[in-house]
């Protein structure tokens, strides 16, 4: 593990020869929250170390890889459209981002770069934080099947849900989500569906937790294909996309007197989690209280 050096922050009192450099890499990545939340965490431990937004076009990953090589990068966090494609340039994948599929943390060991997952945490971290929720023998719907939905669906799975129901456009990738983790996770019943309000109805009316991984709502509203009025009241809705103000999902969660919160919960404890591993330190809260009001 690479451990950052606890001198003063470089944040209070300047870059410096000793100075270690971590990075974002995606694109776009000038919208990123990260180097708000991981600068203030270096500041609070007192880290030497500077966080910093990598702007990377797709047709360019394979030099910006080499480039955080050569240039003796501590570690990186990966965004959108990275983290699946990545991997093949790194030496080695954790576990988790072995079973994913995607990367989003990259951690130095040498001359090693070290491949990780940590939504999947963040979004168990955010669950029990920001809903109260503990996976445990619950019934989950996941609307979507993409990469956020691959890592939901592992993390629930992991911790031992009792049921999961994957809804997608496509049903054939929901299928595959199921398929690849079944095997994983044998005590978890996994199911697919359509997204679309007939498929979904009778999975909306079992589920204690509801996942929005898509981002239905924020370009057209008219897309929501939930059966709001038909859900129970005690569900509980969690939309792993954030923005300033209310997600139309949540908003209309909310409007339907579910309790409903977005994705910035996921986002932070990822973050966290992404500390720790780069320098074997627990950042507190400081990446919480690193955002404004509104966000």
């Amino acid at each position: 593990m690479t451990t950052a050096s606890q001198r003063p922050s470089s944040l209070a009192f300047g870059v410096n020869g000793h100075t270690q450099v971590y990075a974002i890499l995606g694109w776009p990545v000038a919208h990123s929250l990260s180097p708000l939340m991981q600068n203030a965490a270096f500041a609070a431990t007192g880290i030497d170390a500077v966080y910093v937004p990598f702007p990377v076009r797709e047709a360019e990953l394979a030099n910006g890889v080499t480039g955080l090589r050569a240039l003796a990068i501590c570690g990186c966090n990966v965004t959108v459209p990275h983290k699946e494609k990545i991997a093949q340039y790194l030496d080695c994948l954790s576990p988790d981002a072995q079973a994913i599929g995607a990367v989003n943390t990259i951690v130095r060991q040498g001359d090693i770069l070290e491949g990780h997952n940590t939504d999947a945490g963040g979004f168990i971290t955010s669950l029990e934080r920001d809903l109260g929720f503990t996976p445990f023998e619950s019934r989950v719907l996941v609307l979507g099947a993409g990469g956020a939905a691959r890592a939901c669906v592992y993390a629930l799975a992991r911790a031992q849900a009792a049921h999961i129901c994957v809804a997608n456009r496509s049903v054939a990738r929901a299928e595959t989500i199921c398929r690849d983790f079944s095997s994983l996770f044998s005590a978890t019943n996994m199911t697919f569906c359509g997204l679309d309000a007939a498929s979904i109805a009778s999975a909306c009316l079992e589920a204690d937790l509801i996942v929005n991984t898509t981002s239905l709502g924020l370009i057209d509203v008219g897309a929501d294909p939930l059966p709001w009025g038909n859900i129970n009241s005690k569900t509980l809705f969690y939309d792993v996309v954030y923005k300033a103000g209310l997600t139309p999902m949540v908003a209309s969660a909310r409007e339907h007197g579910l309790h409903a919160v977005d994705g910035l919960g996921m986002l932070i404890a990822q973050g966290e989690q992404a500390f720790r591993i780069w320098t074997g330190i627990d950042p507190g809260d400081a990446m919480r209280r690193s955002l404004p009001n509104g966000i």
